[in-house]
């Protein structure tokens, strides 16, 4: 006789699993939240989640409706199907006679009510009701009933693998276009300067980073998913069909009256492909030094540094310090329609009035080196290289200063003085770097506390015992309001160390002088870390201790 399923209430199987360890009570919350706004069954959620795989789901609906899972045999017998193939991709299922005789309906879900409906009707006689997972399911449709359900996928990119035309129309759809653009609209009018939508294990998760640090954002519904990154791409222009590789483009686009530039930047990850769109904001940037916030001795110092006639001035920091914001600033200042200034960057975030931009393209070769052989020969003035990171580059930017020319570039190191021991690890002779390198300034960002709700936190004797001068004072705080998201800061400002290369130090860096011994000979002609401008800041109220404590992780920072 034919076996019969009884419906249970959702929530049984998800308490089933957690009774057998395959599941968190919060995992199940998630799970039937996301329910309520996808049209799919628990099971198939809490897989693509990633919380249970396809054998619990299949050993929990075994056990919730007393059947037994499918175990193939040598002498088992596929029956042929009189029904539609659109029906039957939708529907998957299986009849299959087996040596005993026993006629068996192979199903994954055993709550579909047509895949039931329909076996009653083909079935010529009684048969029993057993489960496979749905991946081996559809590989016996592939041999036995030749529908091609059964794709193979890149390992990490099930659940990812959707039709590309079906992943076009739904990323042309009002649902997803709508949120695509309330995502971006909203992180611009949070000040954000990135949106992450990151793969993980769980599902996507969606994060601004707002101020140097990363906010969540609510999460869409998993039927949206794939959508929205795909709308994200076809924006950017990049291939949609193309998940392995790592792919870059760039939007543009008014919103609220901003014209804004998105840079969006996909990866490929073990949960699927991640995307992050850096959001600039064309009349925003901070052309002017007087507005990046350094103390008065560095401003008058680094001024007088840009406008020698050659020589290398470097920009050190980490990534999203800054460094690129600073050398436009010093690029402006020095541009007054008398020279040529020429710069090569990747990417080229902004573009500047007067001044020659190149993007480098290493697809086709043009990289810094090359464009560089290249810029020498355009007869600059100044030249602009957007980061320093091998010895063919470091050697060109040398000797351009070396005949003639202003260089500006970034290096990642920790600090100012490390700039010096880069160029000497990357390959380049200390001769030259003594004879070439004018100065470096090391910066960091940190935020600022709110001005909406700034209140006296305490003295900095009661949190921090080193002080540079002895000095004691009164440091503030943000307490949280509605005008920095109850975060207590709003907006960044620079820390900086200022490293003037004089003669001193050139001759410390031509005898082989390491790190400390340099570090000595900078201190006696007046160089301060950059702990030091950190707490100036702290007395001035602009930023909190722990903010300059948090960019600022060397032995300058004293016990607190």
């Amino acid at each position: 006789m034919t076996q019969t399923i009884f419906f249970t209430k959702k929530k049984s199987l998800g308490e089933r699993l957690i009774q057998k360890g395959k599941l968190q009570p919060a995992q199940l919350e998630r799970a039937l939240s996301h329910q309520e706004t996808v049209p799919h069954r628990l099971g198939e959620i809490l897989i693509s989640l990633g919380f249970i795989s396809e054998e619990d789901l299949m050993a929990a609906l075994a056990q919730e409706f007393s059947l037994n899972l499918y175990s193939p045999t040598p002498n088992d017998e596929f029956l042929p199907l009189e029904i539609s193939l659109p029906f039957h991709r939708e529907h998957p299922f299986a009849f299959v006679k087996k040596g005993s005789g026993e006629t068996v309906l192979i199903l994954s879900d055993p709550q579909d009510g047509d895949i039931l409906s329909a076996a009653e009707m083909l079935a010529m006689e009684p048969f029993a009701i057993q489960l496979l997972q749905e991946t081996h399911l559809k590989k016996i449709m592939d041999d036995h009933y030749g529908l091609n359900l059964h794709d193979e996928v890149e390992p990490g990119y099930a659940g990812e693998e959707a039709d590309i035309d079906k992943l076009k129309d739904m990323a042309s759809e009002a649902p997803v276009i709508k949120y695509v653009n309330n995502l971006i609209d909203t992180a611009v009018n949070r000040r954000a300067s990135d949106i992450h939508l990151e793969p993980f294990e769980e599902g996507m998760t969606i994060r601004f980073r707002i101020d140097g640090i990363l906010h969540d954002y609510e999460i869409p519904p998993q039927s949206m998913q794939a959508a929205i990154i795909s709308r994200t791409k076809l924006l950017a222009a990049l291939d949609i069909a193309e998940r392995r590789l790592p792919q870059d483009g760039k939007i543009s686009m008014r919103i609220s009256g901003k014209e804004i530039d998105l840079r969006v930047s996909t990866m490929p990850t073990v949960y699927g492909e991640g995307v992050v769109v850096r959001i600039l904001e064309k009349g925003n940037i901070i052309l002017e030094m007087s507005r990046l916030g350094m103390s008065p001795g560095i401003e008058k110092k680094f001024k007088e540094i840009i406008t020698v006639p050659h020589g290398i001035v470097m920009v050190t920091g980490p990534t999203g310090s800054g460094k690129t914001t600073t050398l436009y600033c010093a690029l402006n200042h020095i541009n007054s329609g008398d020279n040529k200034i020429i710069t090569i960057e990747d990417p080229v975030e902004y573009q500047l009035h007067g001044i020659n931009q190149i993007q480098v393209r290493p697809e086709i070769g043009l990289t810094f080196a090359r464009g560089l052989r290249s810029i020498v020969r355009q007869d600059p003035d100044v030249i602009m290289i957007g980061e320093i990171r091998d010895l063919d580059t470091a050697e060109i930017a040398v000797q351009s200063s070396l005949t003639g020319h202003l260089v500006f570039s970034t290096l990642h190191t920790n600090d100012a003085l490390s700039a010096v021991m880069r160029m000497v690890d990357i390959g380049v002779e200390r001769f030259l770097i003594s004879s070439s390198l004018r100065a470096v300034l090391s910066q960091r960002l940190v935020r600022c506390i709110c001005t909406h709700c700034k209140i006296e936190k305490g003295m900095v004797a009661e949190h921090l015992v080193y002080q540079p001068d002895n000095s004691d004072f009164v440091m503030y705080k943000g307490k949280g309001c509605q005008h920095c998201s109850n975060t207590g800061y709003s907006g960044r400002i620079g820390l900086y160390e200022f490293l003037v290369v004089d003669e001193a130090l050139s001759r410390g860096i031509s005898k082989g002088m390491d790190l400390l011994e340099l570090k000595d000979v900078a201190e006696a002609q007046g160089f301060q870390p950059m702990f030091a401008d950190g707490l100036a800041k702290v007395r001035e109220g602009v930023t909190t201790l722990s903010e300059v404590m948090r960019v600022c992780r060397g032995k300058e920072d004293g016990p607190i």
